[in-house]
């Protein structure tokens, strides 16, 4: 596997150690339940954010990206369905993200462009967690399907934190998008520390 360093491609302000990844991997199917629920949830997040532009006029760049996005992240869900019926899992009717869920507290709602600018962000945090998580799970996994599985997502998550980035861009100027990052890579820090120590994506060490 490709040298791939962390700390210089992700703007993350807490690194997760290796040993986060030994312990959820204890768990893979609780673990591959709720990655399947992560990846609906970010499809139908990009369908809505296609939605919700500032202005009546909405730009084709806009709706081709969130599409794009979209259709990725349903790729992925398809993907990993496919490994859980394989091991004979059945994905539960229930599941609660707490980490996205602390993350969108901090969404200015009923705010307008601010709102979408923080929506935007939040979901560029989401990806870039995802995708740190994903490498580390990749470097420790010993089976093969699952080793698989994490290095082949692992990029993809990369390149739409970059792209949620881009898509700020749009929303507001460059220097209100740089400082609102700031203030919730700092947020976001603090919460994944918080959560509980569970087989999740998002969980706590």
């Amino acid at each position: 596997m490709t040298r791939f360093n962390l700390r210089d491609e992700l703007p993350l302000q807490y690194a997760t150690p290796k040993s986060w990844a030994e312990r959820v991997l204890q768990n893979p199917l609780e673990l591959l339940y709720d990655h399947a629920y992560l990846e609906r949830k970010a499809a139908t997040n990009a369908l809505d954010l296609l939605n919700r532009w500032v202005e009546p006029a909405c730009p084709h760049q806009w709706v081709q990206t969130l599409s794009h996005l979209a259709q990725d992240e349903t790729s992925h869900l398809y993907i990993v369905s496919q490994l859980i019926a394989r091991r004979s899992g059945t994905l539960p009717r229930t599941h609660r993200n707490l980490y996205a869920r602390d993350l969108r507290s901090a969404v200015r709602t009923g705010q307008g462009r601010n709102e979408v600018l923080d929506r935007l962000l939040v979901a560029a945090l989401i990806e870039a967690r995802s995708c740190e998580r994903f490498w580390l799970l990749a470097e420790v996994a010993t089976d093969k399907d699952l080793q698989q599985l994490y290095r082949n997502l692992f990029a993809s998550e990369a390149g739409h934190f970059k792209t949620f980035l881009k898509l700020a861009e749009m929303i507001a100027d460059s220097e209100s998008v740089q400082n609102r990052w700031q203030e919730l890579l700092r947020l976001e820090a603090e919460l994944i520390q918080a959560q509980p120590v569970q087989p999740t994506l998002h969980s706590g060490v």
